[in-house]
């Protein structure tokens, strides 16, 4: 172990991630986006106007809310339309969402597949949106931003940190008891990625409701403000692996923590139903999904 990594191993989240500060960065687009949805005196033409400065973002916004992603009834085919008729809180999501993978490009990672890193993130995203719709009384946008987002602590680790990254997948291999990779993390690291990742989104200034998703989906009771978006996020983790290997069997993926049930209000007699029928449509959204928002 090099004195580096020891400095790394020994500092907090904080200090891991400042180390990616300058390859990892959002794009101005929704700095600028995101800083007229935090002031109360913006209006939508100004959010208009500042994404009208990107001319990618715009063909990406007008792509996505023309969509079967939005099923809205009339087309849209300008960018003050779409952000009235989609909202501005809804547009900060959309801009931070369809720009995530982009930011990561210049991070460099030989552990994982991006590919199926991506996949997996954007399962979660789908489903955590088809789920928030059928329980309602969730910002369905918000919580798909959340679900996307909730693995980016791995891809700081991998890059800062890759022979222990390494090592706490091979203890997950080699665990005769399907050892969680945040818990294999945590023997290795002394952290792991949902920490790292929920660092990350407080460097960045994201909502409170994305840093909470991010930091505590794989412990949910940590979560202090948004108990129920963290709850969602952490089932539609679950479920995205479900989808991924295509299977309807709780018992082929890593357990639900029974609190989410709880805080989310879906009794048992209608989990099994819930998860076939957001699974099977996450599983028809996927390859419209990644071209809008991965650009596949």
């Amino acid at each position: 172990m090099t004195n580096e990594t020891k400095n790394i191993m020994t500092n907090n989240a904080a200090e891991l991630v400042r180390g990616v500060g300058n390859l990892v960065t959002l794009p101005d687009v929704f700095i600028r986006i995101n800083s007229l949805v935090e002031n109360p005196n913006s209006s939508t033409a100004d959010i208009a106007k500042a994404v009208q400065q990107d001319p990618s973002f715009t063909v990406r916004l007008l792509r996505v809310a023309n969509s079967s992603f939005y099923g809205l009834s009339s087309s849209v085919d300008t960018v003050s339309k779409a952000v009235s008729i989609i909202g501005t809180g809804q547009i900060r999501s959309l801009a931070l969402a369809t720009s995530v993978a982009s930011s990561f490009e210049g991070l460099s990672n030989t552990l994982v597949s991006m590919e199926h890193f991506w996949r997996h993130s954007l399962y979660c995203a789908l489903i955590a949106r088809i789920m928030a719709k059928k329980i309602g009384r969730f910002d369905a946008d918000a919580v798909f931003t959340a679900a996307l987002l909730h693995d980016i602590g791995e891809l700081v680790l991998f890059n800062r940190l890759p022979k222990e990254s390494q090592e706490a997948l091979l203890l997950v291999l080699d665990s005769v008891d399907e050892l969680p990779i945040y818990q294999a993390e945590r023997q290795v690291m002394a952290l792991d990625h949902a920490e790292v990742g929920g660092e990350l989104a407080r460097q960045w200034k994201l909502p409170l409701m994305l840093a909470e998703c991010i930091e505590f989906h794989h412990d949910i009771s940590a979560a202090k403000q948004y108990p129920r978006e963290v709850a969602l996020t952490h089932v539609a983790n679950i479920l995205a692996l479900m989808a991924e290997i295509h299977s309807n069997e709780l018992d082929d993926v890593a357990p639900i923590d029974l609190r989410a049930w709880e805080v989310l209000g879906i009794k048992a007699e209608d989990q099994d139903e819930l998860i076939a029928a957001v699974v099977e449509e996450a599983q028809e959204e996927i390859a419209e999904a990644e071209s809008l928002f991965l650009g596949k």
